[in-house]
């Protein structure tokens, strides 16, 4: 698929994640639209679906991408988004594999998706399987420790066929990263524990796709490094008001609000 066609499905995402939290009157915009370029390229470019590689997306909260994504995709019903976190939905405010086994598991409780990741790459790669695992995580997330568990033991057991991408908006709920728990120098800390890293502008379709080839190629060529992706991302892409916003961590737009940023999100 060339990069413009993935740059229109980012759009079309973005609208999607915008109606459905106006809808549900609830949600995270912020961390959902700062990770839709990672998303795009993996679902409509890069994974083998459905039963080769795999997604988990350990920032659970970000959940609205996800369930854009499949929705986009066909793997959901388009009209489904409309009953974000209402009751008996089966698309909660962090994906739910009892409700909908299509996602690979229940994430929310943050640093936790990772372990799981680890634990699915380490059980294909036991098997002979070929597939590769995909798993975004946050930079609040990044001061769990049980990600610097799974960052420490992943490439003891030369888990090469996991590739974690950082959504590294730099904001979370209580403010800046840098203010409430800095996680820098990130990169240098991954290629410590023995990762194959790679930095990228997490909004340019190209590098992102890029970054997700060298991984692939760097399997195929039996290395025995796990990949880490640090992706530098707008917290709120796409939408003026809320780049870059904290406030945005966590609130859903208006009617007014979610009218005026599709436009912006068609106009750009």
């Amino acid at each position: 698929m060339s990069d413009e066609k993935l740059k229109t499905i980012a759009k079309e995402l973005r609208i999607l994640i915008i109606e459905m939290l106006s809808e549900a009157s609830s949600g995270h915009p912020g961390g959902s639209l700062s990770t839709v370029d990672i998303m795009t390229v993996l679902w409509f470019h890069e994974m083998r679906r459905p039963n080769g590689d795999r997604f988990i997306l350990s920032k659970g909260h970000a959940a609205p991408a996800l369930y854009a994504a499949l929705a986009k995709c066909g793997l959901i019903n388009i009209e489904e988004i409309k009953t974000l976190r209402k009751l008996n939905s089966r698309l909660q405010g962090h994906p739910d594999r009892v409700r909908l086994p299509i996602v690979e598991a229940s994430t929310g409780s943050l640093g936790q998706g990772l372990s799981v990741a680890q634990g699915i790459a380490m059980g294909t790669k036991m098997s002979g399987e070929k597939s590769r695992i995909y798993c975004v995580i946050g930079d609040g997330e990044s001061q769990e420790g049980q990600i610097w568990e799974t960052a420490m033991s992943a490439p003891k057991f030369k888990l090469s066929n996991l590739c974690v991408i950082l959504d590294y908006n730099k904001g979370q709920i209580d403010g800046h990263v840098a203010d409430v728990m800095p996680i820098e120098p990130v990169i240098e800390k991954w290629r410590a524990f023995g990762w194959h890293t790679i930095e990228i502008d997490g909004h340019d379709i190209r590098q992102i796709r890029e970054a997700f080839g060298e991984a692939r190629e760097l399997q195929e060529k039996c290395s025995i490094k796990p990949v880490f992706i640090l992706a530098n991302t707008v917290k709120g892409k796409g939408v003026p008001f809320m780049e870059n916003k904290i406030e945005w961590h966590g609130v859903a737009p208006t009617p007014e609000q979610a009218r005026e940023a599709i436009a912006a999100i068609k106009g750009t």
